[in-house]
């Protein structure tokens, strides 16, 4: 199965808006959702601080700065399962 992952931080509008498409799309698009919490990881943030929310779909980076919905889309047609 193909996995979104969401990295965010908590308290962060644009994190909770992408999540909420993200689960209406996982509903329609069937693939699993993974959100990781960068605060967690020191590595994570300094990457991602200034750029979150970022979207990968099995691992590649889709976008950041909230939800490209459209290239999430293009890559799941393109990418198999």
């Amino acid at each position: 199965m193909r996995v979104v992952t969401l990295y965010s931080r908590p308290k962060c509008h644009l994190c909770e808006l992408a999540r909420a498409e993200l689960e209406r799309m996982r509903d329609e698009l069937g693939f699993e959702l993974r959100e990781i919490d960068i605060d967690r990881d020191e590595k994570l943030l300094r990457a991602n601080l200034e750029r979150i929310p970022v979207i990968a779909l099995d691992g590649v980076e889709v976008s950041e700065l909230g939800l490209d919905a459209d290239a999430l889309r293009g890559r799941l047609a393109t990418v198999s399962g």
